[in-house]
């Protein structure tokens, strides 16, 4: 029994280093007839943004780090652009309920106090998603969307928050433009 415990501590371990860094899963979807090169102007479309359900704060963030990432790619800001930036947020809460414990197994023979020894662990997370939308705005039509998921930092530490942030933007804006795509 000893020997199943301390070989299972290791496993559980390793198992909680590995979610704890997951990275940002990106999948992204385009139209197939569009010339991204012919983009080169954006700015943030402020009617699809108010309607994300997330703080003012976080809302802030996220476009902070969109707006590196497009003027990284060689987009420039403006108040005439050729597309419009949005965002959309979706998150929800997984319980994980295991138990360790021995089962029905006593020690030795007849009673035991250890009868039932187990142990229920409890743990929660927040799974989210964030899809950044690219509108062509003389067609008005979604050219291009990412979407980015993965566990979000429960931190009060607001620097690993923004860090989390630009993590998932920039894992999300490395699909765009799309590969063998101008």
């Amino acid at each position: 029994m000893k020997k199943i415990i301390l070989k299972t501590i290791p496993l559980i371990a390793l198992l909680l280093f590995v979610f704890s860094c997951t990275s940002v899963r990106v999948v992204s979807d385009y139209d197939k007839s569009v010339n991204f090169d012919s983009y080169k102007t954006f700015a943030f479309f402020k009617t699809g943004i108010d309607k994300a359900e997330i703080s003012d704060l976080d809302k802030r963030r996220i476009l902070r780090a969109i707006e590196t990432e497009m003027l990284a790619k060689g987009f420039t800001k403006s108040e005439n652009p050729d597309v419009l930036v949005s965002i959309f947020t979706k998150s929800r809460q997984e319980v994980n309920v295991w138990n360790n414990g021995f089962g029905p197994y006593g020690y030795g023979w007849g009673w035991s106090p250890f009868y039932w020894n187990s142990f229920n662990n409890v743990s929660a997370s927040t799974q989210g998603s964030l899809y950044i939308d690219l509108i062509d705005t003389e067609k008005k039509e979604l050219i291009w969307q990412g979407k980015g998921s993965g566990y979000l930092t429960s931190s009060s530490n607001i620097e690993k928050k923004e860090a989390r942030i630009k993590e998932f933007v920039a894992e999300i804006m490395k699909a765009y433009p799309p590969e063998g795509r101008p």
